[in-house]
């Protein structure tokens, strides 16, 4: 593996953020080799060096690659000074140190990514990649096919000028009309912003899709790992993840499709039954991707397995009565 800042190995590791990780290398908390190192910048290879904070050595975490629905009056954030509810309140469970993949307005739901594998983050918000944000917005007034012209041209965020979004009608609803909105760049407030400048105030709005991938079946407030064939095409698309690894096998009878939801008092989560989970346009279900661990060799099993021949053989043959000993 070729060498990496410390800052972003313990990044990895779920030490801490990397500024985080700055703080801890400054204060000289962290080691390499065995050696002391206070110098940012400071690179190592995690598999052949031995890196050490307060005297533990780390390991690289598990990447991890979710997808969560993100209820309204959530920050996108894992905390909040303000204390206000958090998406990390919804992802306690996941046992890893998960971030967003860009943001989402406090008042704006939908479809929110997050993994701890920064690489990926960054692929997708990159400003070259063009990756695609899908927005349905519900907007007060009747918007014509003039007015829908007004929605597609560039306005100035910044002291910069937006990127054209693509805009269709989706239905009227009374005095209220439906818009899908479709972005290729993250500005702060940039649909309210499009609202005000064409006179029509967005009344809700939420994210249907990032980079192509949904939230679809998912209550708000409830996550799930992407799935194999998901991450196959973002990779075909973006150039990320770098690595994918195979999918275990799938079980019968345990191919859930949601991996957790909201924090409830008696600490357990909801489960969506395949049956349920299948229901609906989405067709079959597709396992969430997990990468396979390594089995180590001391707990491989060194007799071979019967065949599946041998256990019905097993099973079919009568067992003998024990005597009654009355």
């Amino acid at each position: 593996m070729a060498l990496q800042r410390l800052q972003k190995i313990l990044a990895q590791a779920g030490i801490a953020s990397r500024r985080k990780a700055e703080e801890l290398i400054v204060a000289g908390r962290v080691k390499v080799d065995g050696k002391v190192v206070t110098e940012l910048g400071t690179r190592a290879d995690p598999e052949n060096h031995r890196v050490e904070v307060d005297g533990r050595r780390i390991a690289r975490e598990e990447l991890v690659y979710l997808v969560f629905h993100k209820p309204r009056n959530v920050v996108s954030t894992m905390s909040d000074p303000e204390e206000r509810p958090t998406v990390a309140e919804y992802l306690k469970r996941v046992g890893a140190r998960v971030v967003p993949v860009g943001r989402l307005d406090f008042h704006t739901s939908g479809t929110l990514l997050l993994t701890n594998d920064g690489d990926f983050a960054a692929g997708l918000l990159h400003p070259r990649k063009l990756s695609p944000k899908t927005y349905v917005a519900k907007v007060a007034g009747i918007v014509s096919d003039e007015d829908l012209e007004k929605w597609t041209q560039s306005i100035v965020i910044d002291g910069r000028p937006t990127r054209p979004a693509e805009v269709r009608l989706l239905r009227l609803e009374g005095d209220k009309s439906w818009l899908e909105i479709v972005l290729r760049e993250g500005k702060n407030r940039q649909i309210h912003r499009l609202g005000e400048a064409t006179g029509f105030a967005v009344m809700r709005l939420a994210r249907t899709s990032f980079a192509g991938v949904t939230s679809e079946g998912l209550r708000p407030g409830e996550w799930r790992h992407m799935t194999f064939d998901e991450l196959k095409t973002l990779k075909r698309d973006f150039g990320v993840p770098k690595r994918i690894h195979a999918p275990p096998p799938t079980v019968k009878g345990r191919d859930p499709v949601v991996r957790g939801g909201p924090p409830r008092p008696s600490g357990s989560f909801t489960v969506r039954p395949r049956s349920e989970a299948s229901s609906g346009s989405r067709g079959r279900v597709e396992r969430p991707y997990r990468p396979a661990r390594p089995v180590a060799a001391s707990a491989r099993r060194s007799s071979p397995q019967p065949s599946p021949e041998r256990r019905r053989e097993s099973a079919d043959r009568p067992r003998a009565r024990r005597p009654n000993r009355k």
